[in-house]
């Protein structure tokens, strides 16, 4: 018989050090790192303000929790803030290799998840097959439907956008290398643009991912230097946050239509994006190719992995027609860490690879 290998005890930190404590989760293989414990304290009396006092005084804690060597350039996070909303159960700001988004549809898919099982809501009652789990988002406030067994979940989750619409379509834009290409601009909690791969000579599926980033960033330089994204109630909520690349069928179908997204700094988003979903329903909606509650398939060109959406009601955003829009997707358990850091550690900022 084998003699069992020792177990390995890694040395108790220094308590004067720093550390963040973490749930690492994925949706559709997209990474969600959670902080709920050692982050300091955000300052602001909203969300928004939250989200700005944690750009400008914080910003060190993203840098730590997504950059190398803790995380990777294509890692994403989420700090659980409070929410000055009464019926929101938490408030969450949400990081990137950029900065601060809006929304971000996998990670509130993971968060109805972890909301439910580390108690950030009532227990649900006795035999209860699904919970609402609140989250307020910086672009408002988003309700996930969480499925459970025994107070626990053990399932999907889907949730309801914030009204999500067009602001441009058929929009023609000047695109470097690959002159006057037609797009769209829809939002669903965020601003992208939409385009077929088709028309910058590129096939979605079958691409490599690196030509697909370079195009989708040239899209997203363009929209951002001839056109001025603007949201109709915030400020805060007005800027370009990616170019998401289509198979080009946006008519109704029981296939699966494929996307790539890509956003803030050539991220990469492994899943077919909830707040995607959610924006590119309301341009299906908008152009009549999708009719309340027909549900589609959407499949991420990266991993395979697929979220369904469909277009719930109608609703308003500012002067905008809007819908509200219902995405589903699973989120999946990764592991948990206290990230430390050590004030000798010359890399505590992390880097970011070029």
């Amino acid at each position: 018989m084998e003699a069992a290998l020792p177990v390995a005890r890694v040395p108790p930190h220094d308590p004067k050090t720093p550390a963040l404590s973490v749930v690492d989760m994925h949706t559709g293989g997209e990474p969600l790192r959670i902080v709920y414990a050692g982050c300091p304290e955000v300052a602001g009396p909203t969300l928004l303000a939250k989200r700005r006092y944690m750009r400008h005084h914080l910003d060190y804690v993203r840098r730590r929790l997504v950059f190398e060597p803790r995380g990777h350039r294509d890692m994403y996070g989420a700090v659980l803030v409070p929410s000055e909303l009464p019926e929101a159960h938490l408030g969450v700001l949400f990081l990137h290799n950029e900065g601060y988004s809006s929304m971000c549809g996998h990670a509130v898919l993971a968060l109805g998840r972890f909301a439910l099982d580390f108690g950030l809501v009532p227990a649900p009652p006795e035999g209860a097959r699904e919970t609402q789990v609140n989250i307020h988002c910086p672009c408002g406030l988003v309700a996930a439907f969480v499925a459970c067994e025994g107070g626990r979940s053990c399932g999907p989750v889907r949730f309801h956008s914030v009204p999500a619409f067009v602001l441009a379509s058929d929009l023609t834009v000047d695109v470097p290398g690959h002159g006057k290409v037609v797009m769209d601009i829809a939002y669903g909690g965020a601003f992208y643009a939409f385009v077929s791969a088709e028309k910058l000579g590129l096939d979605v599926s079958s691409a490599k991912t690196r030509d697909l980033v370079e195009a989708a960033s040239t899209v997203t330089e363009a929209v951002k230097a001839q056109f001025k994204i603007n949201h109709p109630e915030s400020e805060d909520l007005g800027f370009l946050y990616g170019t998401i690349l289509t198979d080009g069928k946006d008519v109704y179908s029981e296939e699966p239509t494929t996307n790539i997204c890509v956003f803030a700094d050539e991220q990469v988003d492994r899943s077919p994006t909830g707040s995607g979903v959610t924006a590119r329903i309301a341009l299906q909606y908008h152009k009549g190719l999708l009719q309340l509650n027909q549900t589609r398939t959407f499949r991420s060109s990266a991993t395979g992995s697929v979220f369904t959406g469909r277009a719930l009601r109608e609703s308003k955003c500012g002067d905008f027609k809007a819908v509200v829009v219902e995405v589903a997707g699973q989120a999946h358990y990764t592991g948990t860490a206290s990230l430390t850091v050590e004030e000798d550690d010359p890399l505590r900022d992390g880097f970011l690879l070029k």
